[in-house]
């Protein structure tokens, strides 16, 4: 099925449900694209950026705020869903009783999309390797378009990609569960752990959103497994897609970061060769708010992971300190089950700072292997690790949390823990 050839958007009214960046791009390609651009808001407008106060100037965006009503949906030809918007809120029910068709961001954006698209899912690593992906693109001499997930909507950039143009998309569980065509060329799956239980109701239904990323490939497409999953053993003998291990017994000589090795064989599926890969590994830097260095002070280290929202991100940040650690953690709960790092916590860590929603459930889980503290704000919290932390030693940031109770999303927890460290004197 040519999906973007089907979806022709002229005259038609595409309802929006979640008015951040994703929506905001959404709305901005179906006024470009001749149509009729709504947008059904559960915060009030004045709770919102710029950018969507600017689209609801006259004669530009219909937008309701404050809540959503039966009636702004019903007149609409297609629904679309921001990632944070649950497929079970009223808005969807009301569309799914006049036959409206319902669909996330990425799956709007794909269909009007050029080929092919690369897609990285993942508990944790889906950044990283997205990220190093695309840097094997360009050493490569071709054009790519890193988005989604990674704080750039697909919507957004969709319109002006060109067919020589690859799309490399991060793509969380939130985005595929409300995916209907949508079809990688190659889709990877870097690892499965406990994550989002605040919003899938169990780990098989956040495994089954995860494994949507394969539904409709076909035998020309690739999938990128991890080898070490058993159940990513027993997924693949299921798939119509040609399987590529990475994380096998055989790895290549020098690499052991995970995240390296799938980017290989994504870039194996693209025709691009292992040394071009490994030249990009030896330059890769990283990505900011992961094990991101930020300053030395008095023989400290301070360390930024705020992108660290689940525990066996914490476990990864964990075991690469070389250095005891000062650990602040802490933030929005997910329903996650901490417990699994108390042997690795006591070895490791020489003191906690626990902050946010969940800074008691630190504090029961793992009060009794280290010493914990606790603080409402990340500013205090970064100031008593100061005084804590002795030369020779980190303070390592690494929530193992979400942000929302207390930051818009992680990248501004995690400046605002650099704007903090950088600013103690």
């Amino acid at each position: 099925m040519d999906t973007k050839m089907s979806f022709d958007l002229k005259n038609k009214k595409v309802t929006i449900i979640g008015a951040a960046r994703s929506g905001i791009a959404v709305a901005n390609v179906v006024l470009r694209l001749g149509g009729t651009a709504k947008i059904s808001e559960s915060k009030p407008l004045d709770q919102f950026s710029p950018q969507l106060q600017e689209l609801s100037d006259p004669g530009c965006v219909i937008i309701e705020a404050g809540g959503h009503t039966k009636a702004f949906i019903q007149d609409s030809d297609y629904v679309v869903l921001s990632p944070g918007v649950r497929l079970d809120v009223l808005p969807v029910k009301w569309a799914k009783e006049r036959s409206i068709e319902v669909m996330g961001e990425v799956e709007f954006a794909f269909r009007l999309a050029p080929r092919p698209v690369v897609a990285v899912t993942g508990s944790n690593g889906k950044t990283t390797t997205s990220t190093v992906i695309a840097e094997i693109l360009k050493r490569a001499g071709r054009q790519a378009c890193l988005c989604g997930n990674i704080g750039s909507p697909f919507s957004k950039h969709v319109l002006d990609l060109k067919s020589s143009d690859t799309v490399v998309l991060e793509i969380s569980s939130f985005q595929l569960e409300s995916t209907i065509h949508f079809k990688p060329h190659v889709a990877v799956w870097t690892n499965f752990s406990q994550n989002h239980l605040d919003r899938h109701k169990d780990l098989e239904e956040y495994f089954q959103a995860k494994c949507k990323i394969f539904a409709n490939q076909e035998a020309q497409d690739f999938a990128v497994l991890n080898y070490q999953d058993t159940r990513h053993r027993q997924l693949a003998e299921q798939l119509k897609a040609k399987v590529l291990f990475f994380n096998t017994p055989d790895k290549p000589a020098g690499v052991d970061n995970p995240n390296y090795l799938a980017a290989i064989q994504a870039a194996y599926a693209l025709g691009i060769s292992k040394d071009i890969c490994l030249k990009v590994f030896s330059e890769f830097k990283g990505v900011e708010h992961r094990l991101e260095f930020v300053r030395d002070l008095e023989g400290i280290d301070f360390i930024n992971d705020s992108k660290s929202t689940t525990v066996e991100a914490g476990r990864w940040a964990l075991e690469r300190s070389l250095k005891p650690v000062v650990m602040i953690c802490g933030g929005l709960d997910k329903h996650l089950d901490y417990s699994p790092l108390r042997s690795l916590v006591a070895q490791k860590v020489k003191h906690m700072i626990a902050i946010g929603q969940a800074r008691e459930i630190m504090k029961s889980t793992f009060g009794d292997v280290v010493a914990v503290d606790t603080f409402t704000s990340l500013e205090e919290a970064v100031k008593a690790a100061r005084g804590i932390a002795k030369p020779g030693e980190c303070v390592l940031l690494s929530p193992m949390c979400a942000s929302f109770d207390m930051f818009k999303d992680y990248e501004h927890r995690g400046l605002c823990f650099k704007e903090i460290v950088n600013n103690l004197t």
